[in-house]
């Protein structure tokens, strides 16, 4: 039958305003996370790229009154949704961490009354903050926008790698200004710059430096600053820091001198402007010298053209993503999918300038040699699933990342390899020696295959430095004793996962003796599980379990970030055994229901400000990491369907595309990574093994794009919102009846395929990994 002209072009128009139509960028809404607690930032930044321009809505500090003040904690990416006014631009920002510094040299453009201080935000006009609106606001990667209330200014910020880039169209004034604020930082605090220093090169650039003492505990960041028109003066206030003055007092320092130098100080430039009239400047970063910043700039950012620069960077964007090709049941599901691959595509971030120079840990200026030098390790979040979906859609970063790791090494004074290192310092934050799983998987996946002993010797000795955390009481007794090291339980289960991950890369290496003195430490979880309470608990340096044990508290019962319900099931590496320890595997199966459906109550939450009821079903946490692995456990007991049903109600209830679409701190990626793989249908239970466990896609059909142009297409045949239970999975037509996957089936295989359906198939994937 012949359709209507009509009808013909209203299919037409459908079909190609279809969201399966659209390039990945359009999926991804960067405001995901940024209301409550996912940390996450809204501003531009280009993948894995060294500069993140974001907007800055309050200037809430760490201390208040002596003492921590916990609301700086809803401030780790220097925006909050819900607040009514931007501060200003910063250059550097964390994502989704539960910990923060950064927020480094502060742009804000103004017009009337020179103002120099924030204000609040209850009364904007009593300094340069502006209000603003949601409804003028434009969120893409690479690319924001928003006007400013207050002054008639629209604000927009692209950035390349290394350089962040302003455009800000004025209306006409006489009064024009922009603002450098050199004292505003994320988690700042009183004595938390060390010095700051800018000088004016000329009549339209400006370089300098920041060193602060804040998380990282000497931390310099250099810029070069370049304005599209030449200001008509210029000046600065700092604070009278220090009895010394020198013979500087025959200078008017604070306007038109060329020279700023002081602790707290803050800048501006002022011009004229015509109605209409757009200013564009480039602000580029360095760890090693202004010089390194001005070649920065030159090299990626030579021309004024930012529609260009927003243009390039989205491209870099849309090309990362297409590693990922997806089809989703809605379009919601699509946009939750593609800003969770762009939050894991964030960081870590590149640390190092165009010549490839880079401050090092030792505070020397290093060159990478054959490698991107990385930075922002978040290891105990990370390991998890972030480097191991970067085995599979990023091998040559995470190759680049390990070698930053063992350069990392080198530099230590410690000879450690990271715990949690950004800017060229160790912080030290959380615990265990993760970088050794992040190594070991890359090699054990082949994506690494060069230096295997240099790896394995890094390995060893960070895991045998005495005075880390309690290892000393952990090699001599086989536990880490709770009376001499707080959160002995939580260290001593991660210490023997990283051992067990230290003895398979020292297998792999054909290093017998390792390989059996590692698997042996790996065994050292048995020391703290109670077989009465039936819960790994704490133990003292006599060798008997603490009296005063709650296992659903965390403090004081030798647990971080969790509590004995979710910590005790931290074997990823021996799951049989542990499952065999605590009664078998219908025993495990009731205790992961429970785990589920238990209430917790709200005392054991209220002093933790990593959890909230938003990332808890039941007893389970799924907003912080330690319990990432637990809904794939069932796969281990006779119920491997629980499994299935686990997962897909985690990523409905936990994940969605809007601002408070994140269910805790986005840790750096690894929240997001664990929504990615769980939506392709597997997970990594064990980084440092070949296997994946698998639960249930929620995608009708995605195609991974890997390297030397392999493409993997994984179909789930059957999907929808209802049919979570997986019928029979086939690789390339042939049934397999195991609830896992090898790594090698992913780069080798063409098409993996589930079959979906309403009700369990009791009778498959019995076979577990072991």
């Amino acid at each position: 039958m012949k359709k209507p002209l009509l009808l013909v072009i209203v299919l037409a128009i459908l079909s190609t305003t279809s969201f399966s139509q659209s390039s990945p960028i359009d999926f991804v809404n960067p405001l995901v996370g940024t209301r409550n607690m996912g940390h996450t930032y809204p501003g531009a930044t280009v993948p894995f790229g060294m500069v993140q321009l974001s907007p800055d809505t309050d200037t809430t500090r760490y201390e208040l009154n002596g003492a921590y003040n916990g609301e700086v904690y809803r401030y780790c990416a220097g925006y909050q949704y819900d607040d009514p006014t931007i501060v200003g631009f910063s250059h550097t920002h964390f994502s989704g961490t539960g910990h923060s510094d950064l927020g480094d040299f502060l742009v804000m453009p103004t017009v009337g009354k020179l103002q120099l201080n924030a204000g609040s935000k209850e009364n904007t006009s009593a300094g340069y903050r502006s209000a603003y609106s949601h409804d003028t606001e434009v969120v893409e990667p690479a690319y924001y926008k928003v006007d400013l209330d207050d002054y008639g200014i629209k604000a927009e910020l692209t950035t390349t790698n290394r350089v962040g880039v302003h455009r800000y169209t004025f209306p006409e004034t006489d009064e024009a200004h922009v603002i450098l604020d050199l004292t505003h930082g994320i988690y700042t605090y009183d004595e938390k710059n060390v010095w700051t220093f800018v000088r004016v090169e000329n009549d339209s650039t400006i370089t300098g430096y920041r060193q602060t003492n804040g998380w990282a505990k000497t931390r310099t960041v250099y810029f070069a600053m370049e304005f599209s028109k030449a200001f008509n003066d210029y000046g600065h206030e700092k604070d009278p820091a220090g009895v010394y003055k020198g013979f500087w007092k025959k200078f008017d320092e604070s306007k038109n001198f060329p020279e700023m130098i002081g602790k707290e100080l803050t800048a501006y430039f002022n011009f004229d402007m015509e109605e209409g009239e757009e200013l564009v400047i480039k602000f580029a970063l360095s760890s090693v010298s202004t010089e390194g910043a001005m070649k920065n700039l030159e090299a990626e950012m030579p021309h004024w053209d930012f529609d260009r620069v927003v243009q390039e960077s989205q491209a870099l964007w849309n090309e990362e993503l297409s590693k990922v090709e997806v089809e989703t049941i809605t379009k919601k599901d699509k946009e939750t999918f593609y800003t969770a691959l762009y939050h894991t595509f964030l960081g870590p971030i590149t640390y190092m300038d165009v010549d490839g120079r880079y401050r090092g840990l030792d505070q020397n200026i290093h060159t990478a040699d054959g490698f991107t030098n990385y930075t922002i390790f978040s290891l105990w979040d990370t390991y998890r699933a972030l480097h191991p979906l970067f085995n599979i859609l990023q091998p040559e970063r995470n190759r680049d990342m390990v070698h930053s790791m063992l350069a990392h090494y080198d530099q230590s004074a410690h000879h450690m390899l990271p715990v949690w290192s950004h800017y060229a310092n160790e912080n030290w934050c959380m615990i265990g020696y993760h970088s050794v799983s992040v190594i070991s998987d890359a090699y054990i996946k082949g994506v690494i295959t060069d230096e295997i002993d240099r790896a394995l010797a890094a390995s060893v000795v960070t895991s045998k430095v005495p005075y880390y955390d309690g290892l000393e009481y952990y090699m001599d007794m086989g536990y880490v004793p709770e009376d001499k090291n707080s959160s002995s339980v939580s260290k001593t289960l991660e210490y023997a996962y990283d051992d067990w991950a230290i003895a398979q890369l020292a297998k792999k290496a054909g290093n017998s003796a390792v390989a059996g003195e590692y698997m042996n430490r790996s065994t050292f979880y048995e020391n703290v599980y109670d077989p009465i309470s039936g819960f790994m608990r704490p133990k003292l340096s006599d060798g008997t379990f603490k009296k005063e044990f709650d296992e659903m508290d965390t403090h004081g019962q030798g647990f971080i970030e969790g509590n004995a319900w979710n910590y005790s099931l931290y074997v990823p590496h021996n799951l049989d055994h542990m499952i065999e320890l605590m009664g078998g595997k219908d025993r495990m199966s009731e205790h992961l229901d429970s785990l589920f459906v238990m209430e917790i109550a709200d005392k054991y939450i209220e002093r933790t400000e990593d959890i909230t009821r938003d990332g808890i079903i039941g007893n389970y946490v799924h907003g912080n990491e330690p319990g990432h692995h637990i809904p794939y456990i069932y796969n281990w007991t006779n119920d491997v369907w629980k499994t299935q049903e686990r997962v897909r109600m985690i990523m409905e209830t936990m994940y969605s595309n809007t601002p408070d679409g994140l269910p805790g701190n986005d840790d750096a990626g690894q929240m997001s990574a664990w929504y990615i793989f769980s939506a392709i249908g597997f997970y990594p239970v064990a980084p440092g093994a070949d296997w994946y466990a698998i639960g249930s896609p929620n995608v009708k059909k995605v195609t991974l794009n890997l390297a030397d142009d392999h493409k993997l297409t994984i179909e789930a045949k059957n999907q929808s919102a209802k049919n979570v239970y997986v019928q029979k999975v086939t690789i390339d037509g042939k049934a397999i009846n195991r609830n896992y996957l090898t790594h090698s089936e992913l780069l080798n295989s063409d098409n993996i395929t589930f079959f979906m359906g309403s009700k369990p198939n009791k009778k498959w994937g019995k076979t577990s990994p072991k």
